[in-house]
C-alpha cells in the first residue's frame, strides 16, 4: 500500500506542484493585504483630524451623493467603531465599488481599490492570472483539488512508515547539510502543515465548482447560493452593499419669495447654483435642495416649485444611534435603506452581524434578527470565508495560518528536489 501512496502522491505533485506552489504563495500574501494596504495609504482608510463628533449621516450621503456621476447612487454605508478610520460608502456600481469618506468633514479621501501588488496575488490565487471564467479559474480548482489528495496520501505514506518515530519526523535540521534540511523540511514542514492546507484547500473548493459548494453545503443542512459566493477579497472588508430601492415621502413646500435686485431676465434664480466638482470623478450630480434654501423672483411671478422627496438618508442618523448606545462595544455598524448590521464586540468575523430592520420614514426598528438565528446557508457561508482565510480565530489564527500557507508553498519545491535527486542517484547507480 505504501508504494501505491507513493506513487499517487508523486505523480500528482509533479504536473500540479508548480501551480500549488503559486496558488498558496499568493494566498499566503493576501492574508494581511488589508492591515498593509492601510498602511500604505493611510490619506484614504483614516482621518486627518479627530474631531468631537462627526456630521450627521444624512449630510454626508448627500454630500458624498453629491460627487458620484448621475447614474450611480450611494447604497450603504459602513460606520468602525474606531472614531481615527474613515467611513465606508458604498456605490450602486460596478459591483461591490466603495468610496472611504471623512466623517467630520463629509471629504472623500479616495476610492475602496487594491494596491498593484495584491491585484496580481488576487488574480493568480484565483484564476491563475486569467478571468473569472476562463481556463485560469478551473485550473486553480482542479490543482487544489490535487493538492486534498496529494495531502492525504502524504498523511497515509508518513502512517504506514512506522519504522521511523513521531518524534524524529517532527525534527528539521539545520546542521547535517542542505540535502538533509530539504529532505526534513519536506516531511516535518508536511506534518506540520496538513491539517490547516486541507481544511483551506477544501473551504477554498467552494469557490472553484458548483457541484462541490453544492455538497459542501448540503453536508452542513444548508442551500448553497446560485452564484460564486463570498466578496473575492482575502483579507474581509465590509463593502458596505445596501439595497438601492428608495422609500420617498414628500417634504413641505419650499418657501418662494420676490426680490427684484435678484432677477435674471424675469426668470427664477438660485444663487450659488451650477454643479459641484468631486473626486469620484465623471458627470457629477448637483446638491439637492434643502427646505431653507431661499429663491428669487421677479414681482408679481409666481414660482412654482415641486416638493422634495425626502432623502433617503434621513432616518440613518436616528437608527445609528440608537444601535450605538445599546452596543457601545460594537466593532462595526452597517446601514443600508431599511437595513442595518451590527457586529458586536468579541466577534472575530465582521461577517457576523446581527440584522436590524427598520422603518425608512420613522427610523423605527421593526425587527432584530440575531447572527445566530439567520438562515444557515448565510452563516455557512461566512464561516466558510473566515476559515479560508484563517480570521476566525482572531490574529493568532491569521498568523498560524499565514505560516502554514507559506509552508504549503515550499513542499512541492522540496518534493522536486527529492525526486530529481532520486533521479540522479538512480541514474549514477545505473552507470
Amino acid at each position: 500500500m505504501k508504494k501505491i501512496f507513493r506513487k499517487i502522491h508523486l505523480w500528482l505533485s509533479v504536473p500540479f506542484g508548480i501551480f500549488i506552489t503559486l496558488i498558496c504563495f499568493s494566498g499566503a500574501m493576501l492574508v494581511f493585504e488589508k492591515e498593509i494596504t492601510e498602511w500604505c495609504r493611510p490619506d484614504i482608510y483614516f482621518v486627518k483630524e479627530v474631531r468631537e463628533t462627526p456630521i450627521s449621516i444624512d449630510s454626508l450621503m448627500e454630500r458624498v451623493s453629491a460627487t458620484l456621476p448621475d447614474d450611480v447612487t450611494a447604497t450603504g454605508l459602513t460606520v468602525p467603531a474606531d472614531a481615527c478610520r474613515t467611513w465606508q460608502v458604498g456605490l450602486s456600481k460596478p459591483r461591490r465599488a466603495s468610496i472611504y469618506v471623512d466623517p467630520y468633514t463629509g471629504e472623500v479621501t479616495g476610492r475602496s481599490e487594491r494596491l498593484p501588488f495584491y491585484n496580481t496575488m488576487f488574480h493568480l490565487h484565483r484564476w491563475m492570472m486569467g478571468t473569472s471564467s476562463g481556463f485560469g479559474k478551473l485550473l486553480v480548482g482542479i490543482s487544489t483539488l490535487m493538492l486534498v489528495v496529494i495531502l492525504l496520501t502524504g498523511i497515509l505514506m508518513w502512517l504506514t512508515n512506522r519504522r521511523k518515530p513521531l518524534a524524529k519526523s517532527l525534527k528539521i535540521s539545520f546542521t547535517q547539510g542542505w540535502p538533509r534540511f530539504w529532505h526534513d523540511l519536506h516531511v516535518a514542514g508536511g506534518i506540520y502543515a496538513t491539517i490547516f492546507l486541507l481544511t483551506i484547500a477544501l473551504t477554498g473548493l467552494t469557490w472553484s465548482f458548483t457541484w462541490y459548494r453544492t455538497a459542501f453545503y448540503n453536508l452542513f443542512g444548508a442551500e448553497a447560493s446560485v452564484g460564486e459566493h463570498g466578496n473575492g477579497r482575502m483579507p474581509e472588508k465590509s463593502s458596505a452593499e445596501g439595497h438601492t430601492d428608495n422609500h420617498e415621502r414628500p417634504s413641505d413646500a419650499l418657501t418662494v419669495t420676490a426680490d427684484v435686485h435678484n432677477v435674471r431676465n424675469g426668470k427664477a434664480h438660485r444663487g450659488g447654483g451650477g454643479r459641484r466638482n468631486g473626486k469620484y470623478g465623471g458627470r457629477h450630480k448637483s446638491a439637492n435642495v434643502r427646505q431653507d434654501e431661499t429663491y428669487t423672483a421677479a414681482p408679481d411671478t409666481i414660482v412654482m416649485v415641486e416638493p422634495r422627496p425626502a432623502s433617503p438618508f434621513a432616518q440613518w442618523q436616528k437608527v445609528y444611534a440608537a444601535l450605538a448606545q445599546a452596543h457601545p462595544g460594537y466593532r462595526q455598524i452597517t446601514l443600508s435603506n431599511g437595513h442595518a448590521g451590527l457586529v458586536p464586540a468579541g466577534r472575530n468575523s465582521l461577517r457576523a452581524a446581527d440584522r436590524y430592520d427598520f422603518d425608512a420614514a420613522t427610523g423605527e426598528v421593526t425587527a432584530v434578527t440575531p447572527y445566530s438565528e439567520q438562515p444557515k446557508s448565510a452563516r455557512v457561508r461566512s464561516i466558510v470565508y473566515t476559515v479560508h482565510v484563517g480570521s476566525w480565530g482572531g490574529w493568532l489564527t491569521r498568523i498560524i495560518t499565514f505560516l502554514a500557507v507559506l509552508l504549503g508553498a515550499t513542499l512541492p519545491l522540496t518534493g522536486y528536489y527529492l525526486w530529481i535527486k532520486r533521479l540522479l542517484a538512480k541514474s549514477k547507480h545505473k552507470q
